[in-house]
């Protein structure tokens, strides 16, 4: 029997109420499920035992060089504007564990500059796993978002092999103001391939011991560390340090040129370490050596030591202070700064010549930073170096001293 169309629209009817029904059911069960999931949200972020953080730097740089840093082009004038790191991490805390992973980028590149696992002790006492930067030099330990001249010293490049897959532990005591550090690392660095002629791996161990006494605007900082690293028979890297002048055509510091380098059994590293703070001003002076063991002892560098030495001195025109940590033994940037000039001086020099080759080179530097905020810095350097040793010639021609100009922003989120 056909339906007549009153019937067909009534059961039509019936079935778009039927589906109303179950769609608003649907909706009314998902929205509960994302308030309850958003509130599991919340619970974690305002929780104690979990914490997330993400952030980063971008720092571009502009830089003029001349003289013996262009070397290679008659001692002409050079120059270039690239970014000198643009770098994100996110951090995480979970009780007594925390994390962190900062990552570079480069053009067509991505680079794993620090991957941290670390566990902190109830007495004080951290532990520390993963690619982890090597505890020596105060200025190399500095952050590059902290650090008061846009190029660390030269002492700081040649000695710090910086970021290293092992682990390590330190600790902090209050009461007396010492400071521990030990690791062991793979020895990737320097010219290491991280393994010897067998494939057996190359290790590293360093200690670092720290003593100050720290009050705002009033700290002296004691320090001295020592590092052992096995080679494997690797050659040690030739050109040491740039000579505090990014992207220029020619490395300043170079202990082979004119000779020859060295294949190592290993290599030894000691350095010291002393700061100053009074207020606005703070000084601060490191001096590291360099001990050669070479595969070949009939080697003329068997033996050799290379050292260097630097003392910068700054100052807040408007009596900033900045903050020195003493569970890391390092400063940084005043908190919440804001419109505000710091004046800075350096003069630094390494020797990495021998009797037949190798550079020695001084380098000073006076720069100027101006702090829009905590996250905004402008940057201005001038620098300059001379260049001698038994090498120079060959390295630099006539071209015994470079002049350079370096400025930068740098933006933190």
């Amino acid at each position: 029997m056909k339906a007549s169309n009153t019937q067909l629209a009534l059961a039509v009817a019936a079935a778009l109420a039927s589906t109303s029904a179950f769609a608003q059911s649907d909706t009314e069960q998902l929205q509960q499920q994302l308030d309850a999931l958003q509130k599991e949200v919340d619970s974690l972020k305002t929780s104690s035992g979990f914490n997330l953080e993400f952030g980063g730097r971008v720092q571009l740089d502009y830089n003029y060089f001349d003289g013996a840093y262009n070397a290679d082009n008659d001692g002409a004038g050079g120059s270039d504007f690239f970014p000198r790191r643009i770098r994100t991490y996110v951090e995480s805390e979970h009780g007594n564990w925390d994390h962190k992973l900062l990552l570079e980028f480069s053009e067509g590149t991505a680079e794993i500059v620090l991957a941290r696992v670390r566990y902190a002790f109830d007495n004080g006492l951290k532990v520390k796993a993963g690619k982890i930067r090597e505890d020596m030099s105060l200025n190399a330990l500095t952050s590059s978002k902290h650090i008061n001249t846009i190029e660390r010293s030269t002492l700081a490049n040649t000695f710090s092999p910086f970021f290293r897959w092992g682990i390590s532990a330190y600790q902090y005591f209050k009461d007396s103001g010492l400071r521990y550090a030990v690791g062991v690392y793979k020895n990737d660095a320097f010219g290491a391939s991280g393994h010897d002629e067998d494939d057996k791996l190359t290790l590293a161990v360093t200690g670092r011991l720290t003593w100050s006494s720290a009050a705002p605007g009033d700290v002296i900082h004691l320090g001295a560390w020592h590092s052992y690293r096995d080679m494997g028979d690797n050659d040690l890297s030739a050109r040491f340090a740039r000579g505090e002048v990014r992207e220029t055509n020619v490395r300043l510091v170079d202990y082979a040129v004119g000779g020859e380098t060295a294949a190592l059994n290993s290599m030894s590293q000691s350095g010291l370490e002393f700061a100053y703070q009074a207020n606005a001003f703070t000084l601060e002076a490191e001096y590291a050596s360099r001990y050669l063991d070479t595969v070949d002892s009939s080697n003329e560098l068997d033996g050799e030591r290379f050292d260097g030495f630097h003392v910068s001195a700054s100052y807040f025109l408007g009596g900033e202070q900045r903050r020195y940590k003493a569970g890391s033994a390092l400063f940084v940037q005043p908190k919440g700064i804001k419109d505000a000039w710091e004046l800075v001086a350096r003069v630094s020099q390494m020797n990495a010549s021998s009797k037949q080759q190798g550079t020695d080179v001084t380098t000073y530097t006076l720069g100027t930073s101006y702090y829009l905020s905590s996250d905004i810095k402008f940057m201005g350097n001038l620098i300059y170096s001379d260049v001698d040793g038994a090498g120079a010639s060959t390295l630099v021609g006539d071209e015994d001293s470079g002049m350079g100009i370096s400025a930068r922003m740098q933006y933190l989120f």
